[in-house]
């Protein structure tokens, strides 16, 4: 989860979508982790990383992955200001150590700092969260659940892994079908798959299947199965 263009609203907006993505988890019975959360002085979210597990969750959250866009009153304004925000959601499965994706130890830049994930503070005292840097593609995984650098290294190179097959079978797809463009790298107008109106009015719209709900409140609550149902029958 990344916030987009919109600063303190943006970062509150993945706040409310990290929020939502919980609670979906939590109706649909599975179990969520968090590993690496950063937020803002205002309890925003500027990135998190969090993993889902149970049965068919890749297979149902894969078409969420994408940008998406809020339009509300900005409670930041003095004005009472309608403000648009976006935050970007990314979808990786977990894969199995046997998967066709090499790592070379080479082409990354690994470094550690104080964890300020769960464990205490005998934790936070010692070096253990982790962050990798894939050199020949830019792509930066921070990870700092868990309370030992070994195990926080691990679940850092299985997201960049994840990361680098994703782009991989991406890049195959386009090859296939005859597709130009890439992944949308700038989360801001023009790109979104969904948006989310409180103001003027109250609607959700996938712009992708046409799905739409008035019921805001109950989208943002984690009821997502009318826009997964619709996205899986695309």
């Amino acid at each position: 989860m990344i916030a987009g263009a919109g600063g303190d609203d943006a970062e509150d907006w993945a706040r409310i979508l990290l929020r939502m993505y919980t609670r979906f988890a939590e109706q649909k019975g599975w179990a969520t982790t968090m590993l690496h959360l950063h937020k803002n002085d205002h309890d925003g979210v500027k990135n998190a990383t969090f993993r889902v597990e149970g049965a068919f969750a890749y297979g149902l959250l894969k078409g969420e992955m994408g940008v998406h866009r809020l339009v509300r009153i900005s409670p930041f304004s003095s004005k009472k200001l309608r403000h648009t925000s976006f935050a970007y959601l990314e979808v990786l499965p977990i894969l199995p150590k046997t998967a066709d994706i090499e790592v070379r130890d080479d082409d990354l830049d690994i470094s550690f700092a104080r964890s300020s994930g769960p464990g205490g503070q005998n934790v936070n005292k010692r070096s253990t969260a982790v962050r990798i840097v894939h050199k020949p593609s830019g792509i930066q995984v921070h990870v700092d659940s868990e309370r030992g650098q070994a195990a926080n290294r691990d679940i850092a190179l299985s997201i960049l892994r994840a990361k680098l097959y994703t782009i991989r079978e991406e890049s195959r797809r386009k090859e296939i079908d005859g597709l130009k463009g890439e992944i949308p790298t700038k989360i801001e107008w023009g790109s979104q798959i969904r948006s989310y109106v409180v103001h003027p009015y109250q609607m959700v719209k996938d712009h992708r299947t046409g799905a739409e709900s008035s019921n805001v409140d109950a989208v943002l609550d984690g009821d997502l199965d009318l826009f997964i149902e619709h996205d899986l029958l695309r």
